[in-house]
């Protein structure tokens, strides 16, 4: 069955300027249909690490807010605590980071509300039972939340070859359990050249699985429950993941996740994707490289992976700027996230996605 996947370019006029046309996208797109009156409208984005400005103009984010409320509901901004030591890996860092990149109160005229809580431990599991999980660990403000707008933006990734709606939802609404389980298949590693015997792991391992040997600390695997927390209060980091999920394992992961988010919303969740600032990577380093593509435009549906097929093939229509990091596949039509990433094959994802029943790659691009 094929999905509808609204798609808006950049062009404006005097009397029909680009945030107005992001209204009537969102309005013909449904959000009226998936938004109820007093509904808590979780809006789930990136708010971009501190240095990277490649993340969606808060403008932008304000007309969203803007129509949620016209409809009579709450929304508030969210995202979940990283796994990474960096601006973002708790709530307070977390809030300051977004609002030093914008995304204030004043401008946006919504709350910020981190969706795994203080320290990424506030989750709530999900049943699955799907071939890599049986249970989702899922951020608990977004799963008590009556409804979800995705604003993500969209760009290559390392791991998972591009970075859309299915990565935004399934990754980015994990706590940090969720993405440890996601990105790992053991328990963190210690860089003992890096470790200096300090110590701060050991009273934060609520499993008691960090001791201290030969002046090192050494993590105990069978008692780790790959919450993450010891990455996160290492002075040294010290502490690392172990990435070793091969690809097609962690987006089949990716994906099961995205169903897990999506379990307790059944057509309470409109997608939006910004096809702008196509960074090579993903909005989490502190920096961004240039665009490997122009600016196309932003998409919206209530289908996960009919979003990310359209956003996909709009990238790889277009030719290739000059001057970004892309080597090859620099023509139209060309896979241009295989020109960066050529051993990730991100079509798996949607295969799997499809397999489950997520959603459908057969879609209609309806441009207005």
């Amino acid at each position: 069955m094929q999905s509808t996947v609204y798609f808006i370019d950049l062009r404006a006029k005097y009397k029909d300027n680009f945030v107005g046309k992001l209204g009537k996208l969102l309005e013909t797109a449904g959000l009226a249909d998936v938004i109820k009156k007093r509904d808590l409208v979780a809006v789930k984005l990136h708010f971009g690490e501190l240095g990277n400005t490649a993340f969606i103009r808060p403008v932008f984010l304000r007309k969203i807010v803007e129509c949620i409320k016209r409809i009579g509901a709450v929304p508030f901004l969210t995202d979940s605590s990283t796994l990474y030591v960096g601006t973002r890996c708790d709530a307070p860092q977390h809030i300051t980071t977004a609002i030093q990149n914008g995304f204030a109160y004043p401008v946006v005229d919504a709350p910020i509300i981190i969706a795994d809580g203080l320290r990424g431990k506030s989750e709530t599991a999900v049943a699955i039972n799907q071939k890599r999980f049986k249970e989702a660990y899922i951020c608990t403000e977004i799963f008590q939340a009556n409804s979800l707008v995705s604003v993500a933006h969209f760009k290559a990734h390392e791991l998972s070859g591009f970075g859309g709606t299915i990565k935004n939802v399934g990754m980015g609404c994990a706590s940090r359990k969720g993405k440890m389980a996601q990105h790992s298949d053991v328990a963190p590693k210690i860089k003992t050249k890096k470790c200096v015997g300090c110590g701060d792991c050991i009273p934060r391992c609520a499993q008691k699985a960090i001791s201290m040997v030969q002046e090192k600390a050494r993590i105990k695997s069978k008692k780790c429950i790959g919450c993450g927390e010891c990455i996160l209060v290492c002075p040294n980091q010290a502490i690392q993941i172990q990435w070793n999920a091969s690809v097609p394992v962690f987006l089949e992961k990716m994906v099961e996740y995205t169903l897990g988010v999506l379990k307790n919303k059944k057509d309470r969740v409109l997608f939006v994707n910004f096809i702008t600032d196509v960074s090579p990577a993903c909005d989490c380093p502190p920096f961004n490289d240039a665009p490997i593509v122009r600016d196309i435009g932003v998409v919206a549906s209530t289908d996960p992976v009919a979003i990310d097929q359209a956003s996909v093939d709009l990238v790889n229509q277009e030719r290739a700027l000059p001057g970004s990091c892309l080597k090859k596949n620099r023509g139209p039509g060309k896979d241009k996230f295989k020109g960066v990433y050529p051993d990730v094959d991100w079509h798996h994802q949607f295969e799997y996605a499809e397999e489950i029943g997520l959603g459908s790659r057969d879609y209609i691009l309806d441009q207005f």
